[in-house]
């Protein structure tokens, strides 16, 4: 299956908790920390809901 890299870019400091745990369960807690994560519809619906936050990387 295919993967997708995510790169952190935003702070959950002042963010509602919801965001700041969809952070955690996509394996992020730090600024700038990229992981690998394979490309299924949850993935993709995670990062939607914490767009501002993240970035897809190449």
């Amino acid at each position: 299956m295919a993967k997708i890299k995510i790169k952190q870019t935003g702070s959950p400091i002042r963010r509602p908790e919801r965001q700041q745990k969809t952070l955690i369960g996509l394996g992020l807690n730090k600024m700038h920390r990229v992981v690998e994560l394979e490309d299924t519809a949850e993935v993709r619906g995670m990062i939607q809901k914490v767009r501002h936050m993240v970035q897809v990387v190449e």
